[in-house]
C-alpha cells in the first residue's frame, strides 16, 4: 500500500530548485493568547498591582505606572446561553502564570511567575505542588479591582478579634502576625426573567377576603370548603401571575470558600466593574473557577425559582395555604464570568485551622473564631448565682413562715428565666462563631 503524500503534519514550502517540491513540518498554530510580562522599564524588576490607585509599582526602584482603567459597571457585557458564545470566549489569563495545587484541600491557585509562595491560601498547608497554570479555562471578561489595603486588613482583624468576651485572650497576638493573601475569586453573574402563574387553596377569614385585592390576583369560587365556619374561616381557591426580573445574581465559582462566610461578608458593588486586563493580576493570586457554568446556572435557577415562589405566595390573601402549584418559565437568560477581590487568611489556634475573609472592595470582614468554652462555662455559672441566691433566701423565709419569702421566690423565678435566655443566646452566638 502506497503511503499518501505529503505525510500528515507536513506542508509545502518554498523550493530553491525549480521543479522540486519541498515539504516541511506544519508550524504550530498560534492560540491567539497574548502573554504579557510585567517588568519594570527602569530596573527590569517585577512590578505588582497597587491598591492605592490601581497602577503598577516596582518594589525595587519605586517606578510607578499610572492606571488606565475604564469603569463599565453594571453595563458590562453579558452573554446568552448558546454554544457559540462559549466558543467565542477567550481562554487563559492573558499572561504567563503558575499554578499552586494543594495536596491537603485540593485547591488550585494561580500566581504571578515571580511570586515565591509555598503556602495554600485556603487552608494554610505547605503540602503544595507548583505547575504551569492551564490556559484552557475561560478568561474572565470583567473584574472589580482591589481597594482595601493590607494594613487595613490587620486593623480590621484586630478590632474583630476583640469584639466578643467569648474569645480567648491571647487571640490578639494572631491579629498582628496573620498574613493576608490578596486573591481574585471567580464568580458568575446571571440575569433572567421569571414568569409564573400560580394556584392554591388559601385559608381565609371573611374580613380578610373582603379586604384583599391586587391586579395580578383573582378569586376562584367554583366551590368553597367550609371548614370551621364558627370562626369565620374557609378555604378558597386563589390564583395569580408573577413577573420578576433578576439582575446580577452572583454565584461563587469556587468550591473552596464557605458560603456562610461569603454571605456574612455581604455584597460587592458591581458598579465598579472594569474590563479584565492581566495588569490587575500582577503580583497577586487568582483562582480559576472549579464550579463550571452549567453547575452555577443550575444553582442560580434554584434561587430564582425560590424567589418567584415566595413572590407568588405573597400575593395570596393569607399565609396559610395548601395544594400550591406554580408554572414557571425562564427568559432573557444571560451570564458573565468575573473576578472579585478578596483577602484570605488562615490561622491555627490549638489543633484547629480557622479562615478569615475580608472584602477587597468594601473591607467587610467575616470569618471563624475559636471560643474559650472554659470562660463561657464560668460566666454562665456566675450568671446563675442570683437565681440560686434568691431561691435559697425564699426557702429559708418560707420555712420560718415569713410572708416576704414569696417575693424572693418570684425574684428567683424571674432570675431563672433571664438566665435561661442568656444561656440560649450565648450558646447560639458561640456556636455561630466556631462553625461559620
Amino acid at each position: 500500500m502506497s503511503e499518501s503524500f505529503p505525510p500528515t503534519g507536513f506542508v509545502k514550502t518554498q523550493s530553491a530548485v525549480p521543479g522540486i517540491e519541498v515539504y516541511m513540518p506544519r508550524p504550530p498554530e498560534e492560540d491567539g493568547r497574548e502573554v504579557v510580562d510585567f517588568r519594570c522599564p527602569h530596573c527590569d524588576g517585577a512590578t505588582a498591582y497597587s491598591t492605592d490607585d490601581g497602577g503598577l509599582t516596582c518594589s525595587f526602584c519605586g517606578y510607578h505606572e499610572a492606571p488606565q482603567v475604564e469603569v463599565v459597571g453594571k453595563g458590562a457585557q453579558e452573554f446568552e446561553f448558546t454554544v457559540e458564545t462559549v466558543e467565542r470566549a477567550n481562554n487563559g489569563w492573558g499572561a504567563e502564570r503558575k499554578e499552586l495545587v494543594c495536596n491537603s484541600c485540593a485547591a488550585h491557585t494561580t500566581l504571578s511567575t515571580e511570586m515565591l509562595s509555598h503556602t495554600c491560601p485556603f487552608c494554610g498547608s505547605n503540602a503544595v505542588v507548583q505547575t504551569r497554570a492551564p490556559q484552557d479555562v475561560l478568561r474572565p471578561r470583567f473584574l472589580v479591582p482591589f481597594v482595601t489595603a493590607t494594613e487595613d486588613c490587620r486593623q480590621k482583624t484586630a478590632a474583630w478579634l476583640q469584639n466578643s468576651w467569648m474569645l480567648p485572650k491571647d487571640l490578639q497576638k494572631l491579629a498582628r502576625s496573620t498574613e493576608y493573601t490578596p486573591i481574585y475569586i471567580p464568580f458568575w453573574t446571571f440575569d433572567a426573567r421569571t414568569q409564573a402563574s400560580w394556584r392554591a387553596e388559601v385559608h381565609n377569614t371573611d374580613a380578610n377576603r373582603r379586604r384583599h385585592s391586587t391586579p395580578n390576583w383573582k378569586w376562584e369560587r367554583p366551590f368553597l370548603l367550609k371548614i370551621g365556619n364558627r370562626d369565620g374561616k374557609q378555604w378558597d381557591w386563589e390564583s395569580g401571575q408573577v413577573n420578576l426580573f433578576t439582575d446580577d445574581l452572583i454565584i461563587s465559582g469556587s468550591s473552596q470558600l464557605s458560603l456562610t462566610l461569603l454571605k456574612q461578608m455581604r455584597g460587592y458593588r458591581l458598579t465598579d466593574l472594569v474590563p479584565y486586563e492581566p495588569t490587575f493580576l500582577a503580583g497577586l493570586s487568582a483562582q480559576a473557577y472549579d464550579v463550571d457554568l452549567e453547575t452555577a446556572w443550575e444553582r442560580a435557577r434554584k434561587l430564582m425559582r425560590a424567589r418567584t415562589k415566595e413572590a407568588c405566595q405573597e400575593q395570596a390573601s393569607a399565609r396559610s395555604m395548601r395544594n400550591f402549584s406554580m408554572n414557571l418559565d425562564f427568559s432573557k437568560e444571560s451570564w458573565r464570568y468575573i473576578l472579585l477581590p478578596l483577602y484570605l487568611a488562615t490561622y491555627r489556634y490549638g489543633d484547629k485551622v480557622f479562615q478569615v475573609m475580608i472584602n477587597g472592595q468594601t473591607g467587610v470582614i467575616a470569618g471563624q473564631r475559636p471560643v474559650d468554652w472554659k470562660r463561657v462555662g464560668w460566666t454562665l455559672a456566675a450568671a446563675f448565682l442570683p437565681a440560686l441566691l434568691f431561691a435559697l433566701v425564699a426557702a429559708l423565709l418560707l420555712a420560718n413562715d415569713y410572708g416576704i419569702g414569696g417575693l424572693f421566690g418570684l425574684l428567683a423565678g424571674v432570675s431563672l428565666i433571664v438566665w435561661l435566655v442568656f444561656v440560649i443566646d450565648t450558646l447560639r452566638k458561640a456556636g455561630k462563631m466556631a462553625s461559620a
